[in-house]
This record gives C-alpha cells, structure tokens and sequence, in this order.
C-alpha cells in the first residue's frame, strides 16, 4: 500500500471516514431532522469534505514543522468567510462551525509514530473518537432537551390589534390564521397608508427556517423583528 500511497495516507482515508461519518450522522441526524433544509445539508457535507483535505495538504506541506498556526489559519479564513447570498441562520451557522472545527481536528491528527528526538507524535485515534463521542452527546443533550422557538416573519393586515392592550387578541388571531400555537409576537415597522404591520411571531414546533418565509418587503421594514 505505501507504494501507492504516501507514508501515512492510509490512516488519514481512516481519519477522513470517521471524520466524514461523524459529520454526516451530526447533520442528518440532529440537524436535518428538525430544519429539513437540504440546501444546507449539502453545504454542511461538501464544506466538512473540502476543508479536510485541504487542511490535510497543508499540512503535507511541511508535515514535520507544521503547527496548530496553519489550521487556526485556515479556519480564521472560513469563519469569516460570507456567503453571497442571504444571511445564515444561528443554528445553521451553529452547525457549520462544529463540522469545520471536527474536519480540522481530524485533518490534523497525525499518524501515531515517533519524531527524529524520540518524542511519540500523532494523536491516537481513542482520543478523535472520544472527541467525536462528546461533541455528539452534547449536541444530542441540547437538540433534545432545550427547547427552541421556531419562529417567521408574517406581513399583517389587522394593525387594530397590534396594541399592547389587544395583544391577546392578536396571537388569538394569528393562532386561527395560522394554525400554529403562537406563544410570543414581537411587531415591527408599521405602515399605515396600506394598512399593514410586520411581525416576528414566535411558535411551538419546528422551525423549517425563513427561506419560504422571506416576505418581498425591503430591510428596513422588517429589521427591527429580525
């Protein structure tokens, strides 16, 4: 095999599918489940692939003085890098920071030998999976456990009742119209020469994210229920 390959390349493809299995069970099974947006389970996937190879090759680079520099490097490179087209949610941007912080784990993790001063490097793969294991009780723990309100933004015709004083009305109304069981409603901008008011109502269930709820209104009409 090391004909073939480089020396060590077979325990990276070992890494690299722990590595991918890990990501693909956290997006499919934690996040996918709820969201239901595929849009980003293909970003998550792909993203979790590119960077591991990536930062793999880097550090192939120069393997022997390579340092934790060249990946908190490449990281600080994606976190802020920005998409060209709508903004990432919280828990979408919460999903994409942990596949890239485990596919640069595990491009990292060198295979276990001994340096040129006798010095054991690499990290053992006991130590990946009991990092993998964590990473997914603790998401495990909170997708289940801590509830979260799903919520979308609705352009609102009966401003009537957008009054502190008629707010019971109003999730009543929203509740009938809607179908869902409305528990918070914060109001925005309102427009009274077309009768109308943007609201962020917030609800029990999942949230399938704004993508289908984006309202054709501009910014500055809704930013304050963002």
């Amino acid at each position: 095999m090391n004909e073939i390959f480089s020396v060590g390349f077979p325990d990276t493809l070992v890494r690299f599918f722990i590595c991918m299995l890990v990501n693909w069970g956290i997006v499919h099974f934690l996040y996918f489940k709820k969201s239901k947006r595929r849009d980003f389970y293909f970003t998550f996937v792909i993203i979790s692939l590119a960077i591991f190879f990536l930062v793999y090759l880097m550090m192939g680079m120069d393997r022997g003085k390579a340092t934790m520099g060249v990946g908190l490097g490449l990281f600080g490179i994606f976190s802020i890098m920005r998409y060209r087209t709508d903004s990432m949610p919280v828990r979408e941007m919460t999903y994409l920071f942990v596949v890239v912080c485990l596919a640069v784990v595990h491009a990292m993790s060198d295979q276990i030998g001994v340096d040129d001063n006798g010095k054991m490097v690499g990290t053992p793969l006991v130590e990946l999976l009991t990092i993998d294991v964590i990473t997914i009780a603790v998401i495990t723990l909170f997708e289940r456990f801590l509830k979260v309100e799903a919520s979308k933004l609705v352009q609102y015709d009966r401003i009537e009742l957008i009054k502190p004083e008629r707010r019971e009305e109003l999730i009543a109304d929203l509740k009938e119209r809607l179908g869902l069981n409305v528990i918070a409603v914060r109001v925005g901008a309102v427009d009274f020469l077309r009768d109308m008011a943007v609201l962020r109502v917030y609800y029990e269930g999942n949230d399938s994210g704004d993508v289908k709820n984006m309202l054709k209104i501009k910014n500055s009409e809704y930013a304050n229920v963002l």
